[in-house]
């Protein structure tokens, strides 16, 4: 039989309407599933549909006077694989009974079934790859697989592209426009490792880019008031969970957007009224209208983390005030730190508490923390004890117990843990503290310790320093010893802040804002800086870039000389996003195709290696 679209077959039916095609003979496209004989002459089969949303049961049977045909049919049958795409002719038949099985990840027509007439295989199913998707996940190697028998990452697939879409219809309803930007760009130093592609002109090579960041800012001076775009990104960073060297934008990662007259507050209620459309219509969720800010300072100081989850609680407090010296100098070497505490509601009894520590400190979320072996000291831990002395707080002494117990309201079993620093304003993500409490946390949930809170906490970030340390990725190329903590674009957030450019760049604060749900930094964006000389005095003066580096930004300055208007923006991790509607811990849940902790794609084993012939090609030579 002949291959033919489902929807072209005559009186083919999709599966969901079988039930109105009693006694008719159908034609049905679709995967076999698992497969029952009852005897050498009655076999029941579950037929998949194309999606593998919906499955019929196949009834295949022979009888005394069989013909030869049914005998050829019953026997193909069941020489065939889970698995196998087939084309099957049969009668539709009523059915009694027939319940979905707890087994069953598929909806399946439980009011009839399929009297098997004829079965053609459309490809075959070999035995290896069928006993290995019997018997265990099938690799990364085999991803197609994995996807294929997996329901919850074709959902999530679905969902991805469902939530691309309302995305879409819900910026074009404002009147963004939709615009793509070039993915071959040019090499300019805005922060992280770019990917370079060489080309056949010596020399010479495009950067892929990092983000739309320039390209639509060229934009707001080209007279589009509103621009978006879901946009593709590449930045040669070092491998995290929430993180792919390849990763999608819905402007920023990305859903990636740009406002022309606007500043951060116009850009912020944007996006809430977006967010709030995403979870009321794909969660049935509904969602604050407007979400509560909190400085990075404070965000720093109470959590520890510049992407805090408030809904569990253990806010840090600063205690090294009321400590004695002498508790000081043995939690670390620092010799004037600030010392911050935080309790941990664990057990009632105090024996459970430290079980619980002698179990965390062993195990792999206290390894990942970096708890042991953090140069500004390790923890100190106290479980609070009625039946001690000085309730298992002694080394605080007499004073600063009485104080620590009623500034965080101790009872018994509760953990409470201190932790030094250097005495310095805060700069990077997170503190060790706020990472140990976070560690802590996942610990106390995956052991039946804690509830895993299960609502949605939205917050903006914002008054984040306009600059910090130069980390390990590129930075900006300057040589003022330090870099900007996003990008050099971002304009300085009150009049205050531009004058400390001059003095004390470290101190001034930017208009940059980071939307934080749960935990995870879903995006960022700022305020730019639309004036030119602005711009050059921020590259030239304060990040001290050389002449040749400046010269990567004269498209830019060119731009913004020709009357930019002010402007801001955003970028939301698109992959990130897709995640925490989900609740998936990690973005490889929600991509197709993810790359592995090396940066590969296991599938089709890229990247591969250069030849001879590229090499030159590209006038490229091969270091060792």
């Amino acid at each position: 039989m002949p291959f033919q679209s489902m929807t072209c077959v005559v009186r083919g039916k999709e599966f969901e309407s079988l039930n109105s095609c009693l006694d008719q003979e159908v034609v049905l496209y679709g995967y076999l599933g698992r497969r029952a004989d009852l005897n050498k002459k009655l076999s029941f089969v579950q037929l998949l549909d194309r999606e593998l949303r919906h499955s019929i049961q196949i009834v295949s049977s022979l009888n005394e006077d069989a013909t030869g045909d049914a005998d050829s049919t019953h026997s193909t049958l069941k020489r065939l694989n889970e698995n196998t795409p087939v084309c099957i002719r049969g009668k539709v038949k009523k059915r009694e009974g027939g319940t979905k099985s707890s087994r069953d990840t598929v909806e399946r027509i439980t009011g009839v079934e399929l009297e098997l007439r004829h079965i053609q295989p459309l490809n075959n199913f070999p035995d290896d790859l069928a006993a290995l998707c019997k018997n265990e996940v099938p690799p990364a190697e085999l991803r197609h697989l994995q996807i294929r028998t997996d329901p919850g990452l074709r959902d999530a697939l679905r969902f991805r592209s469902r939530l691309a879409g309302l995305c879409r219809a819900a910026l074009q309803t404002q009147e963004f426009v939709e615009i793509e930007t070039p993915v071959l760009f040019k090499s300019t130093p805005e922060g992280a490792r770019e990917f370079l592609v060489p080309t056949r002109q010596k020399r010479m090579a495009y950067a892929l880019p990092q983000s739309p960041q320039q390209y639509k800012q060229i934009l707001m001076a080209s007279g589009i008031a509103k621009y978006y775009q879901i946009a593709r990104c590449f930045r040669d960073e070092d491998l995290r969970a929430d993180r792919q060297p390849e990763f999608t934008q819905v402007r920023s990662g990305f859903l990636d957007l740009e406002m022309a007259f606007a500043a951060g507050e116009d850009v912020m209620r944007v996006i809430e009224r977006l967010v709030g459309i995403l979870w009321r219509d794909l969660l049935n969720v509904e969602i604050p209208h407007v979400f509560p800010r909190l400085p990075y300072e404070e965000a720093m100081s109470k959590y520890g983390s510049d992407k805090p989850d408030r809904r569990i609680g253990m806010q840090i407090t600063r205690i090294d005030y009321m400590l004695p010296v002498d508790l000081i100098s043995k939690i670390g070497p620092l010799a004037d730190p600030a010392v911050d505490v935080l309790k941990l509601r664990i057990a009632d009894r105090p024996q459970e508490t430290k079980k619980f520590v002698r179990a965390f400190m062993e195990s792999k979320e206290a390894a990942d923390a970096g708890i042991l072996n953090n140069p500004d000291g390790q923890p100190g831990i106290f479980i609070y004890d009625s039946r001690k002395p000085l309730n298992g707080l002694q080394p605080f002494g007499f004073e600063a117990a009485e104080q620590v117990e009623e500034l965080l309201d101790l009872a018994d079993g509760d953990l409470v843990v201190i932790q030094a620093r250097k005495k310095e304003p805060f700069s990077g993500g997170s503190t060790a503290l706020g990472r140990m409490r976070l560690a802590l946390h996942r610990e106390a949930v995956a052991r039946g310790l804690v509830d895993a809170p299960n609502d949605f906490d939205f917050l903006w970030v914002t008054e984040f320093p306009m600059f910090g340390p130069n980390s390990d990725e590129e930075g900006q190329g300057g040589s003022a010893g330090f870099s900007s903590t996003h990008h050099p674009f971002t304009a300085p957030r009150s009049v205050t802040d531009l004058d400390l450019l001059a003095t004390d760049p470290l101190a001034a604060k930017s208009e940059h804002y980071d939307l934080v749900v749960n935990g995870v930094e879903l995006g960022g964006g700022s305020r730019r800086i639309h004036d030119p000389a602005f711009q050059e005095f921020i590259l030239r003066d304060v990040l001290k870039m050389s002449e040749e580096r400046l010269g990567d930004f004269k498209h830019l300055l060119e731009v913004l000389r020709a009357g930019c208007p002010p402007h801001a923006g955003i970028a939301l991790g698109f992959d990130r996003l897709t995640a925490v509607m989900l609740g998936k811990s990690s973005i490889k849940d929600v991509i197709a195709f993810p790359k592995n902790n090396r940066g590969e794609d296991p599938l089709v084993k890229s990247p591969g290696e250069m030849t001879e012939a590229q090499l030159e090609t590209y006038h490229l030579k091969m270091r060792d």
